[in-house]
């Protein structure tokens, strides 16, 4: 096997400039640690609410922005419903930050040597950028669509302008997911249609 020969100084510098990323990667880790420990949080004080401690109530009502007729005496279903629609939430948005975290750096950096190992994700295994922007979008549908609902359970709380455009928004990121995903497979029926 030929090795190959060496760059140039300027290309060189051009492409080791992508670990210029490596600290961005590093920071969205970090966010993520800020995301588990949110979610614990909200976690604990939905089960002490459970269990009738008031104080831990309060401070679920005040996160989920719940207005009612007073602080309830005892957590309720609706309550419950989007304390947990939140925690989901939260899920999802950890799991976009791994997608971007593991696939961006795969992509855009380096490569990881994942293949043959058991816990390699089996999307990593196809991954590129245009793959990369699909799987996000249809992460962002589903995190708008949890905001969404969630709005509309606690409906009594918002503007009616408030819910038309949080409706016009999700629309929005329906489309564009849609147009991406059929550009991606336009491309990809142009690439296989070049090859034969």
């Amino acid at each position: 096997m030929s090795t190959p020969p060496p760059m140039r100084p300027l290309p060189r510098l051009i492409f080791a400039s992508r670990w210029l990323q490596l600290p961005l990667y590093l920071g969205l880790i970090l966010a993520q640690a800020v995301y588990v420990f949110q979610f614990w949080t909200e976690l604990v004080h939905l089960i002490e609410a459970a269990f009738g401690n008031q104080a831990a109530l309060e401070m679920l009502v005040k996160s989920i922005g719940y207005k009612g007729d007073g602080l309830p005496g005892k957590l309720n279903e609706t309550i419950l419903m989007l304390v947990v629609l939140g925690l989901i939430d939260v899920v999802m948005i950890s799991n976009l930050l791994i997608m971007v975290i593991v696939g961006g750096y795969e992509t855009f950096v380096s490569r990881m040597d994942l293949d043959g190992h058991p816990d390699q994700p089996e999307w990593l295994s196809h991954v590129n950028a245009s793959v990369l922007k699909v799987k996000l979008a249809t992460a962002i549908i589903g995190i708008s669509s949890i905001h969404l609902l969630k709005t509309f359970i606690n409906a009594s709380n918002y503007t009616e302008q408030t819910l038309m455009w949080q409706t016009l928004i999700h629309v929005a990121f329906l489309l564009s997911a849609m147009a991406i995903a059929y550009t991606d497979r336009l491309l990809a029926h142009n690439d296989s249609a070049g090859k034969h």
